[in-house]
């Protein structure tokens, strides 16, 4: 389903060894995942902390594909480790 759901992105670098954080937004949502829009590019694999800004809910994901950069980020596909029906605040 398109939608667009602010959301806040949390991951770990360990070769530096802090926390990083983004704000980013969602372009399609669904009950397994989403393709966002990250200021920043991600490797696949790497797995996140996603906080939907709408409902303030947090949950695991990991990056499953990395798109190209757009006018106003670079594209990536989640998927949701463990996904729950009303994360996104919307009737999937």
């Amino acid at each position: 389903m398109n939608s667009r759901v602010p959301v806040a992105l949390e991951w770990s670098e360990t070769h530096r060894g802090h926390a990083r954080h983004e704000n980013a937004h969602t372009r399609i949502v669904n009950f397994y995942g989403c393709l966002l829009v990250s200021p920043e590019t991600m490797p696949l694999e790497r797995h996140l902390r996603i906080t939907n800004l709408a409902n303030r809910r947090t949950i695991s994901a990991i990056v499953v594909y990395q798109g190209n950069r757009q006018v106003d980020g670079w594209e990536l596909g989640v998927e949701l480790i463990e996904p729950e029906m009303d994360f996104w605040g919307i009737d999937l």
